[in-house]
């Protein structure tokens, strides 16, 4: 009986044993398969692109379901500044992420807005400035020369973005460089405006207008056909911020998603479609 009780202690010693020494491992599995919704608001003009990326990004992530919000910067940077829920940020341009960042000198962000994660920023991807045109190019426009003298003689139509986005503000800025009167321009009806790149892209796919500046990416995309991109003079760089903001309730998982993004396999995806990734140097 004595032997029996004797093996029956150990029989137990070794079971408490093992349930002590497996419960971490037990809670780490279930820490890593806790479902996770991270909430992405990004660039209009990164809508296929990302989607893709997230698609890959969730088959080999199960636990993680990630929601996109694209829109225009400007749209995106004020339903952050509203408290809109969101985990990371991508924008077509650094003033939209200039003005929710705290660290920035004070007349990028007049406001004193403070939405950015500390050390999460980074430069993540270039793009280009596009000027497309509908099949067929029934104006014959081969260049932003050709535009500049189509619009001073009447008799183009273009499409452009609006002034509070990105792909709106970059266009101003190649009419500056053409010696152009964008307010003449549209005041004599040269000129018509999208919300977002998106609705300009379509303007030119429709061939509602002569020609559209978009970004190449997304001309590629409609599979429309670039006759000219803007240089640095023109326009300056197109560069797209990336950052994790404060209200986010899932950092890890959202700088997980964020190291994928640069990894070599979304890389190419980005550069099949016209992105050139920025790698840090290490």
């Amino acid at each position: 009986m004595k032997s029996m009780l004797s093996v029956l202690g150990v029989l137990l010693a070794a079971f408490c044993f093992l349930a002590a020494w497996t419960a971490p491992a037990r809670a780490q599995t279930e820490a890593e398969t806790k479902p996770v919704e991270l909430i992405v608001f990004g660039a209009a003009s990164m809508t296929e692109t990302l989607t893709e990326l997230g698609d890959r990004y969730m088959e080999a992530n199960p636990n993680v379901k990630i929601v996109f919000n694209f829109d225009s910067s400007g749209t995106l940077k004020t339903q952050i500044q509203e408290g809109a829920d969101v985990d990371i940020f991508i924008s077509a341009g650094q003033k939209q992420m200039n003005q929710l960042d705290k660290s920035v000198a004070a007349e990028k962000n007049p406001d004193g807005l403070d939405f950015v994660l500390e050390d999460t920023r980074f430069d993540f991807l270039e793009n280009k400035v596009a000027l497309a045109v509908p099949e067929g190019n029934p104006a014959g426009i081969k260049s932003y020369d050709d535009l500049k003298s189509g619009l001073e003689a009447g008799k183009i139509l273009l499409a452009m973005g609006n002034a509070d986005v990105p792909v709106g503000q970059y266009t101003q800025k190649i009419l500056t460089f053409l010696d152009l009167d964008e307010a003449a321009l549209a005041k004599a009806g040269n000129i018509t405006y999208g919300s977002n790149v998106k609705e300009v892209t379509t303007q030119v796919s429709e061939a509602a207008v002569d020609a559209g500046i978009i970004y190449q990416t997304d001309a590629f995309s409609a599979k429309l056909t670039v006759v000219d991109t803007a240089t640095k003079e023109m326009c300056g760089q197109v560069i797209y911020p990336a950052a994790i903001m404060k209200p986010s309730k899932n950092v890890e998982a959202a700088e997980a998603f964020l190291e994928f993004l640069q990894s070599e396999e979304a890389g190419k995806v980005f550069e099949e479609v016209g992105f050139t990734p920025i790698r840090e140097e290490k």
